[in-house]
């Protein structure tokens, strides 16, 4: 029988592929072909088909999709443990806004990035999101280390250290994606940032723009309680029918944090199939409410996932925000059976994926998608006895168990070692931030 040359086979003690939905396959592999799935099949059959030129052995892995940190702020990591323990309002215009004006720059986002970047594929994240200033350096830094990302560029009514105004955000961020376009791993998108930093015209002009170029658009939406009595009282109006009124909402729109919210608010957003990015250990940290997940999901609407920034959750560990989404569904719910171990990964893989607008490549392990895989160890003291691989993953400290990660077949981290970047240059400029903000605060 002759063998078929391939570029690389992944054999695991257990795949889960999320699709089919909450399967388990024992002693199977992936066998993977310019950076694609070509065959998913039990591994001693794999072995008489295929000649790979690197064969990976995961004798007490779990093999999964990489995860999908569907919002965050990544050169904000260089912040984390700044201004701990504020909530929203005071956090923001009282710290983390001033230290901003003052500190961020191109470089400074560079490094950031890098440093988020590290920890995101330490972690098992294999694509992410990012909202902030300098979005041409968060994409120079995710393309330099070959993650998959959507880089929102930010849109405010005021200045800040990456422009004046709406129109000029708009125009810089338009001109980014006519950089990036065409790119395998990297995506722009619109970040209006929220309607309380934004007036009406912008936000038509970007749903306008987004619905010409078939563009994502992210959002911090509902974050707050107190976000919600304030558009009530300048607006007579919701933030979300604000966004109805103005034609905002479309399956392009990403609705981040969605925290309060009534009955007209979730029949607003299943009508227009628009997105919802749950990020739970953030909105824990900052008291900013809660969102009711199991609600939204048997409404049909579209829950992923994010971790939102280090300086407000504090890491970018996206099994940790699985872990915390699934039990914080069961309270919320006050029912247990919600949001099930299988559930959870959902939304940290294909959930997410569905959210970016990048399901027909990535969120699960399917032949014809791209091969971004998580491998994670369940061999260890913390994960056994194992009667269930899915409830270890989500249920157990698995982000710090994550062996290897591959995105577009390229290998990222192999056990434990990161490849594309370099972790010592990354931790030698974070702790010179560090004194920076020190010595001058």
């Amino acid at each position: 029988m002759t063998t078929e040359p391939i570029d690389l086979l992944i054999s695991a003690r257990w795949i889960i592929p999320i699709i089919p939905e909450g399967q388990v396959f024992e002693n199977c592999s992936v066998a993977i072909q310019g950076g694609d799935i070509v065959s998913l099949l039990p591994t001693a059959e794999a072995l008489r088909k295929y000649a790979p030129q690197q064969h990976v052995e995961l004798s007490n892995h779990a093999l999964i999709p990489g995860l999908i940190n569907a919002h965050g702020h990544a050169a904000m990591t260089l912040l984390r443990g700044f201004a701990d323990d504020y909530p929203l309002k005071t956090w923001l215009e009282q710290h983390i806004w001033p230290v901003e004006m003052r500190w961020v720059s191109d470089t400074f986002v560079q490094d950031g990035t890098e440093l988020a970047i590290a920890e995101m594929i330490r972690s098992g994240t294999s694509c992410f999101s990012d909202m902030y200033f300098f979005p041409e350096n968060a994409a120079k830094a995710a393309s330099h280390a070959g993650i998959r990302s959507q880089i929102a560029f930010p849109v405010f009514d005021f200045p800040s250290p990456w422009g004046r105004g709406p129109d000029e955000y708009i125009h810089k961020g338009l001109q980014l994606r006519d950089d990036y376009k065409g790119r395998e791993l990297t995506r722009i998108a619109f970040g209006p940032h929220a309607p309380y930093t934004l007036s009406d015209e912008p936000l038509r002009k970007i749903a306008s723009y987004a619905e010409e170029l078939d563009t994502c658009v992210q959002i911090h939406l509902h974050e707050t309680a107190g976000e919600v009595s304030d558009s009530l009282k300048q607006f007579g109006m919701r933030p979300i029918q604000r966004l109805k009124k103005l034609e905002f909402f479309s399956p392009l729109t990403q609705c981040v944090h969605m925290t309060t919210l009534d009955d007209s608010d979730i029949e607003t957003i299943a009508a227009y199939n628009a997105q919802i990015i749950h990020c739970p250990e953030s909105n824990l940290k900052l008291a900013s409410g809660l969102c009711p997940v199991a609600k939204l999901l048997d409404a049909g609407i579209n829950v992923a996932l994010g971790t939102d920034g280090a300086a407000s959750n504090n890491d970018l560990n996206m099994f940790g925000e699985v872990h915390t989404a699934a039990l914080v569904a069961k309270a919320v719910a006050g029912d247990p059976t919600v949001v099930d171990a299988h559930k959870a990964l959902q939304l940290a893989t294909i959930n997410g994926a569905r959210a970016l607008g990048w399901a027909d490549r990535i969120g699960s392990i399917e032949v014809g998608k791209a091969a971004d895989l998580a491998a994670v160890e369940l061999g260890t003291i913390e994960s056994e006895p194992l009667y269930n691989p899915a409830s270890q993953l989500v249920y157990t400290n698995s982000g710090s168990r994550v062996s290897h990660l591959w995105v577009n077949g390229a290998a990222l981290m192999s056990e434990r070692q990161l490849l594309t970047v370099n972790e010592q240059e990354i931790l030698i400029k974070a702790r010179q931030w560090r004194r920076k903000f020190v010595d001058n605060h």
